[in-house]
């Protein structure tokens, strides 16, 4: 028999907000987390903004040990061990434990090991200093080093596992935590994905010119999902967490419920019919959306609110397309769309879970967050939806129903519905 699934934690890492508190006071007043980084400056970098979390690394001490901490350099571990330490405290869950915990798993995601850790890897290597690497290299240049290291300082015991799909990896990794769920497989799943975008990944995107380059001295107007003046999208950093857990064992120890997830999908456009690595095929993007919609059993008229993917590039046009044929859906008769990319810039991997944690909080709260920077929406956008559907302000309303979806490279799609949970 399938299990209903629930979210009762969530943790985040933002640029525009490091913790629960902090973020949603940012995503109600349309706050930026994009900055100027006289880094990229000096790099000679087209684009010289950027989504940073102001992190305090040495904070990391209140959540592992002086041992594990010690020689831990990769920025993307860190946001990922504090969002989802933070997400299972949220949960009610304690720390610290000596037993395994063999009804919990993990599966946390990730695109790339943090190159700018690993220079120092390359440098001793190249000068033959192997000796002087350490006994700490490995575990950080790993994929699935994030995973390890949360799963090993709470204990769990159920399924561990990186996922990596590029953009759309955070979904994904909920996704895949929500299945395990509902299949019977674990009770509860602590699931997420995290980013850290060095100035090697933010070179490699620079040079393919696919970033906003004209507001590097107006850094908080730079992100402009779905407006006339996007100019590109702006690499953010961070992470987000969600505990999953079965209804039944979350009810059973009297666990806070944020929401319920109804279902989703994840396929490809096999980079045909329009499809390449770094486009979607309008097929396959469509096709996520419909059956993410079946398999959660409701009807394209209860979505409320359309958490976008929306990067600020020309995608932005047919990805409105593609909802709009998915939902059959137009004009005024739209669901709300928001981009949390107009204030954070795009994490990545850490995107999907990022922009989760934004749609439940949401639905918690009573609000759709604003589109900072559309104070000019592309005509071949509001053609096809209603300029009330893009909201610039806060919007106070019930949202009951969240679609969020996210496309990456390789032509990969991730689609969820989060709901209000309704015993």
């Amino acid at each position: 028999m399938s299990k209903r699934v629930v979210v009762t934690g969530l943790g985040v890492v933002s640029p525009n907000g490091v913790g629960i508190p902090d973020f949603l006071n940012a995503i109600q007043n349309g706050v930026s987390g994009i900055r100027f980084m006289p880094m990229y400056e000096e790099l000679k970098f087209s684009c010289q903004v950027a989504g940073m979390p102001l992190f305090d690394w040495e904070g990391l001490k209140n959540y592992i040990s002086e041992v594990s901490f010690y020689g831990l350099k990769a920025r993307g571990i860190g946001y990922g061990l504090q969002a989802a330490l933070d997400a299972w405290t949220d949960a009610g869950n304690a720390i610290e434990s000596d037993e395994t915990d063999w009804d919990t798993g993990c599966i946390f995601g990730n695109s790339i090991a943090d190159t700018e850790a690993m220079k120092n890897v390359i440098s001793r290597v190249d000068n033959k200093e192997v000796k002087k690497l350490g006994s700490r290299v490995v575990e950080q240049a790993m994929n699935s080093g994030v995973t390890s290291y949360i799963s090993g300082r709470l204990g769990l015991g159920n399924k561990v596992i990186t996922n990596s799909a590029a953009c759309a990896t955070g979904t994904q990794a909920i996704l895949m935590g929500y299945e395990y769920i509902k299949h019977g497989y674990a009770k509860r799943m602590l699931v997420g994905s995290t980013e850290h975008v060095d100035t090697y990944v933010f070179g490699a995107f620079d040079s393919m010119r696919v970033l906003s380059r004209k507001f590097n001295d107006q850094p908080e107007r730079a992100s402009r999902p779905m407006s006339v003046t996007a100019g590109g999208f702006i690499p953010g950093s961070g992470s987000a967490a969600l505990v999953l857990e079965d209804l039944d064992y979350a009810i059973a120890r009297g666990a806070k419920i944020y929401a319920e997830v109804l279902g989703g999908s994840t396929n490809s456009g096999g980079q045909r019919g329009g499809g390449s690595m770094t486009a979607p095929a309008p097929a396959g993007v469509i096709r996520c959306i419909e059956e993410s919609i079946r398999l959660a059993g409701i009807k394209p008229e209860q979505i409320d609110l359309i958490s976008g993917h929306l990067t600020a590039t020309l995608a932005d046009k047919f990805e409105i397309q593609n909802w709009s044929t998915a939902l059959k859906r137009a004009g005024d008769d739209f669901p709300f769309v928001n981009s949390m990319k107009s204030m954070i810039g795009h994490s990545l991997s850490a995107a999907g879970s990022i922009e989760s944690v934004a749609a439940i909080l949401q639905m918690e709260h009573g609000f759709v967050h604003p589109n900072i920077n559309l104070e000019d929406p592309n005509p071949e956008i509001t053609n096809i939806i209603g300029n009330n559907c893009l909201p610039t302000t806060i919007i106070k309303t019930d949202v009951n129903i969240v679609a969020k979806a996210n496309f990456g490279f390789g032509d990969v799609n991730s689609c969820l519905i989060f709901s209000k949970i309704n015993n």
